[in-house]
């Protein structure tokens, strides 16, 4: 999502606008208020049972406030494995899935989420975000601690806060064994039966061209499997598969590698992969790392090409280009700079780089194979739709999914949380949108490209006739941009999310077998675990069932004028990093942009006054913060080699404008109650 970090200001929660107290109040201190029962259509992996929190007592209980389309939800699940690894006796956590897609609502698409992305606890499906609204919550994704006696300690947005919240569980732990309220032992978590398949939630194909002994073969990203699978041509025979079949992060021999939710491939030009000793690259996602492959040889070997392993954050760099906390350019040797979910990859021959699609931070960067040098090349973190028509100006993104080369050079995106279809210059930075209209905007309709609708698309592959096909993933669809006519039309339904598209053009064929050699579409269908090939229709659908919205409950402001404040409590044992100026920044814009009439902008510092138009009845605010924290005690100097911390968060607020309304809204960044 955003790097969705954006706080559900919890119930018990109303965190002043203040900079920087020393340190947050231990649980004892706080005052004390009683949990929401938790309220939703089912439970998952609790073996068929309902729960409640009176069922918990006795139990520390972690509540996580998640979506699935959202990287930072998916950030927060992995850093949460150790804690429920560490404190499993101790501590239940629950995810409260609440939607922000139509698709995310229904049945079967949670359960695929729960078991696609391993969540190994139990789940409150809250399909109408009764949960959410009970606990008050904005945003994607926000954690809730419950103490054994039912009652909310903490709540904090996004992500980062495993030590944080391994500070806390240790508090609670000493607290109430002394008090006699902390019941040890297992939990009502119950995992589910384990299948066995070929592919599980394959993320993209790629067809190999150019390896020796590997032409023609296809490559399938078996996600699920965190692993690659090499087919033969046909996509029939399974040839050989890399990795260990385990999550992990290993190089070495390609039976004994290991990758975490591997996303997209890129093949690298003969000469260049000989040059370097790999033939492909690898966004290993879920590992915030580029992997080299090497399929030459007696057997693949994998290696690591870029990343360090641990989640990008500005100030967390090391040999990074650029001033401190500047959001770019970030330039560095690739093995010394954490990367944030490289979702997807693809060599651009325009500028001989591999362009890297940087969801976890709404961002494109590029890799020189041959220096071993990675950049930021476009985006400033900010997840949003806005172009740059012109070199240098700034582009915002949103979790870029999916990259195909244009036979112009220029590189198709497909910008999945914008809903979007995009179209990037590597050479100069330009970014133009073709299809989309902004983070909370989707549906399912065809026509004129500005009226049109997608649906968090997640691949996308340019035809031979110049046209783009959009592997729309949440609406079950190929969908088909037609540059020309600036038009979009349906090619395909009814699939179970599509994730990417390779575009088959067989040999030239004469006589009866003509027809048969047309080129069509192999989809890597990633729901129904399986490659599916599709003809390309002569007559494409034309569908129309309609513009949507996110439906979540809007914020009542005040139409003339509103102030906002941002609250930021700085975890004990770190300092603001003041050493270059005001280590906080607010960013403030609006969609409609008529929405703010001043106001809008980026300024350092937590609060804002904004002038509103009375005459624009409802918008959405979108609002991001960022704060920058050094290990240190308060009123000390910053050690020479402290660890530094970023703490960003974005909100974006539905708002109803009113006469009446609150003149006054407040956030938090970093709250505890």
């Amino acid at each position: 999502m955003t790097t969705q970090q954006n706080l559900a200001a919890s119930s018990a929660s109303s965190a002043p606008a203040a900079a920087a107290p020393s340190s947050p109040a231990t649980p004892r201190d706080r005052v004390r208020l009683r949990a929401p029962e938790l309220t939703g259509r089912r439970w998952i992996n609790t073996g068929g049972d309902d729960l409640s929190l009176e069922d918990l007592r006795g139990k520390i209980v972690l509540l996580d406030f998640w979506t699935f389309c959202c990287i930072n939800c998916l950030h927060v699940l992995d850093e949460l494995r150790p804690i429920e690894e560490k404190y499993g006796d101790v501590l239940v956590t629950i995810g409260v899935h609440s939607p922000k897609f139509e698709f995310e609502r229904t049945v079967e698409a949670v359960d695929r989420a729960v078991e696609r992305y391993g969540v190994e606890h139990i789940v409150l499906d809250d399909p109408d975000l009764v949960t959410w609204q009970a606990y008050t919550a904005r945003a994607w994704p926000t954690l809730t601690l419950i103490d054994p006696e039912g009652y909310i300690v903490a709540s904090m947005s996004g992500e980062g806060h495993s030590a944080g919240l391994a500070s806390l569980i240790e508090e609670l732990v000493e607290e109430h064994a002394a008090k006699g309220t902390l019941h040890r032992g297992d939990g009502p978590y119950v995992p589910p039966a384990p299948v066995e398949r070929d592919l599980s939630y394959p993320g993209e194909v790629i067809r190999l061209s150019d390896i020796p002994g590997h032409e023609g073969n296809l490559l399938v990203a078996d996600s699920g499997h965190h692993s690659l699978v090499e087919y033969d041509p046909t996509g029939t025979q399974i040839i050989q598969r890399i990795g260990s079949g385990g999550r992990g992060r290993e190089d070495g021999a390609g039976d004994t590698a290991r990758f975490s939710e591997p996303g997209g491939m890129t093949e690298l030009p003969r000469a260049v992969a000989e040059q370097v000793g790999y033939d492909l690259v690898v966004a290993d996602t879920v590992n915030h790392l580029l992997r080299g492959v090497r399929l030459t040889g007696d057997a693949p070997v994998v290696t690591t090409l870029a990343g360090t392993g641990e989640q990008f954050m500005v100030g967390a760099n090391d040999n990074v280009v650029g001033s401190p906390g500047a959001q770019a350019p970030f330039e560095a040797d690739g093995p010394t700079i954490r990367l944030s979910s490289p979702w997807d990859v693809l060599w651009a021959p325009a500028t001989e780089r591999v362009i890297v699609a940087m969801a976890g931070n709404h961002t494109i960067w590029d890799f020189d194979p041959a220096t071993g040098v990675i950049r930021q090349l476009s985006g400033t973190m900010n997840e949003g739709l806005r172009d740059a028509t012109a070199p240098g100006e700034d582009a915002w993104y949103a979790q870029t999914s999916g990259l195909s080369l244009s036979a112009d050079g220029t590189v198709w995106l497909a910008d999945s949380e914008t809903s979007a279809l995009r179209r990037l210059d590597p050479r100069d930075g330009t970014v133009t949108t073709q299809v989309g209209v902004g983070l909370f905007d989707f549906g399912f309709q065809d026509g004129p490209a500005a009226e049109a609708r997608l649906q968090h698309p997640l691949g996308v592959a340019e035809l031979p006739d110049g046209s783009v096909a959009i592997a729309d993933t949440y609406n079950g669809a190929i969908r088909r941009y037609d540059p020309v006519t600036e038009t979009v039309s349906t090619l395909a339904r009814g699939l179970e999310e599509p994730s990417d598209i390779l575009v088959v053009l067989p040999e030239h064929t004469e006589g009866d077998d003509a027809e048969a050699a047309e080129p069509h579409l192999l989809i890597a269908e990633s729901a129904a675990h399986r490659l599916t090939a599709i003809a390309i229709p002569r007559e494409a659908l034309v569908v129309a069932e309609g513009a949507q919205r996110t439906k979540r409950p809007t914020t009542t402001i005040n139409d003339a004028s509103l102030d906002l404040e941002i609250g930021f409590t700085v975890p004990a044992g770190q300092k603001l990093d003041d050493r270059w100026g005001d280590p906080t920044h607010l960013q403030v814009s609006s969609t409609p942009p008529e929405l703010i009439t001043a106001g809008a902008g980026g300024e350092d510092g937590l609060t804002r006054s904004l002038t509103l138009n009375p005459e624009v009845s409802s918008g959405v605010l979108h609002i991001t913060v960022r704060a920058a924290a050094c290990d240190g005690e308060p009123g000390g100097e910053i050690p020479l080699h402290a660890a530094c911390h970023l703490y960003q968060q974005d909100w974006g607020i539905p708002v109803v404008l009113d006469p009446a309304g609150e003149s006054r809204l407040q956030l938090d960044l970093r709250g505890t109650n």
